[in-house]
């Protein structure tokens, strides 16, 4: 009988101190941002076969109180040679909204971002280990900075996507 209560003394206290270590496991979640810059060579406002990676382009997660807007969090990269950035986050952010917002090109010629309010360059994401997605890497979408004029090849690649009609001879 006390080897039996031994076990389940030893087993519930297993219990408590797992439960005890998943908890600070969510505490201290650490989290990596990962995404993509482009040259937007069209000026589409969306990648295109003609869209260009950029490499060294300066982006910033910046993570706001719901609330009043204030900020909360931010931290800074900048792309590799493929237009790629990799971001590490620290903690939780589920009561926050954060995203990915360019900051500066590194490609003269294209360095204008849009000033349209509707069309902000950002790109939301979601913080938190209480959303169903067991990986700590989350996705944020591409970015571009926008080429002062399109390139030529433009009027083909907007008629390749059906966005512009074909001329009627």
């Amino acid at each position: 009988m006390a080897k039996s209560l031994n076990a389940i003394v030893l087993l519930a206290s297993a219990v408590c101190f797992l439960s005890l270590l998943v908890e600070t496991t969510l505490a201290d979640s650490r989290f990596f941002v990962e995404g993509r810059v482009y040259c937007d060579t069209c000026r589409t406002q969306f990648e295109t076969r003609v869209s260009e990676y950029m490499e060294g382009a300066k982006v910033r997660l910046e993570c706001r109180d719901r609330e009043g807007g204030s900020l909360t969090y931010s931290v800074n990269g900048t792309t590799g040679a493929n237009g790629t950035y990799h971001l590490p986050v620290d903690g939780e952010h589920e009561d926050e909204i954060c995203e990915i917002v360019l900051v500066k090109s590194n490609m003269e010629g294209c360095d204008e971002v849009s000033q349209d309010t509707y069309l902000r360059k950002s790109a939301k994401i979601n913080l938190t280990s209480n959303n169903g997605i067991s990986s700590p890497v989350r996705i944020a979408n591409p970015l571009g900075f926008m080429k002062k004029d399109p390139l030529p090849e433009c009027a083909e690649v907007l008629r390749e996507l059906g966005m512009i009609a074909d001329s009627v001879a």
